[in-house]
């Protein structure tokens, strides 16, 4: 490769502004000017982008909100229905019994939840068969519904806490946002721990307190049930013990779950950030170059490199660049190797 050669990149999208401008100008290289970008960070935007992106974050937290409201009418309509299914066949689950409605939701929560604690078990064949839909609808109820329902939670008690340490401060929206965004995972995965380390202890103490268990067969029940181990030696029994359970299993078997996923999204993180700081501080060499010269014209411009780093860092591969550059050909109909509101315009009505 020549380092001599300083010839404009013909590949679209690649060709440094500033280059350009110098040269028709017949001055040497000065500092670059970058045109503020709709993914440049907040701290950039002026006050009318600022408002622009506050509405876009409003109507996301609306739609999370309405999601929330999903998991909701989902959540209740499995209960609604399970109870009536169980309820009609609750001559045919044997156990300990105490309100047949009672028994019904406490049997489709712990059906649901995988816990089978086995003080209620299905004796008849339609019993059995009941049993066997609703235990795998009830899993991909707790795998793909309650975990957003978890998520929302979190990332609400997550601005609330951002709130609260910085009450002296005016945080709108935006703030919030840049605020929490950088530690997300983590401070999801503590919140959890946290909420995690509530329900063991609340639920240790009911079952001390209302089923009479031995505080160390109280935890051992807790551990068997959030685990959804569920040996079925200790369970709940009473009335009032069963009303508990229908909140506190769901809530700590979901918590549980969510704490391993923000673990294992924390490591994920952790490895991509020793990959990305791996890069940036490794030598570039002559293969580099290269490897990031797209259109081996003998130089590299400033998207090259950064797509070679990003394609290094695993952010995208060669087929995403691929399918880019098609589509950019497909706007591009004069074949100029920029596009314009022209291009774009005919683009679209052919």
């Amino acid at each position: 490769m020549d380092s001599n050669r300083m010839r404009p990149s013909s590949r679209p999208g690649l060709r440094d502004p500033s280059a350009q401008t110098n040269a028709r100008n017949g001055h040497g290289p000065k500092s670059r000017i970058y045109r503020r970008t709709r993914s440049a960070p907040l701290a950039n935007y002026g006050p009318v982008e600022a408002k622009c992106v506050a509405a876009v974050q409003q109507r996301s937290q609306s739609i999370m909100h309405l999601s929330f409201v999903k998991v909701a009418i989902f959540l209740t309509v499995y209960l609604g229905v399970g109870t009536m299914c169980f309820y009609f066949v609750r001559h045919q689950l044997e156990g300990d019994k105490t309100k047949a409605v009672l028994d019904a939701v406490y049997f489709c929560v712990v059906t649901m939840t995988t816990l089978g604690y086995g003080d209620l078990v299905p004796n008849s064949t339609l019993a059995k068969l009941l049993a066997c839909a609703f235990v795998f609808t009830g899993m991909a109820l707790v795998a793909l519904i309650l975990s957003k329902a978890a998520d929302y939670l979190v990332e609400r008690q997550e601005m609330l806490l951002t709130k609260a340490l910085h009450g002296h401060q005016k945080f709108g929206p935006i703030e919030v946002h840049k605020e929490v965004e950088p530690k997300s995972v983590r401070n999801k995965c503590v919140t959890v721990f946290i909420l995690l380390l509530v329900l063991m202890a609340s639920g240790t103490i009911f079952l001390a307190k209302v089923e009479k268990f031995d505080l160390v067969d109280a935890f051992y029940c807790v551990c068997c049930t959030i685990t959804s181990l569920g040996y079925g030696d200790k369970s709940f029994s009473t009335e009032a013990g069963r009303v508990f359970a229908v909140f506190w299993i769901l809530a700590s078997t979901t918590c549980l779950a969510q704490f391993f996923l923000y673990i294992a999204e924390l490591n994920t993180q952790h490895r991509q950030k020793a990959l990305i700081n791996l890069v940036l501080t490794r030598q570039v060499t002559k293969v580099d170059l290269e490897a990031a010269d797209l259109d081996d014209d003998g130089v590299v411009g400033a998207a090259e490199f950064v797509i070679y780093k990003l394609k290094e860092m695993g952010k995208i591969n060669q087929e995403d660049v691929r399918l880019v550059m098609k589509e950019f050909e497909a706007l591009d109909v004069d074949q100029s190797g920029t596009l314009s509101i022209k291009d774009v315009t005919l683009a679209q009505s052919s």
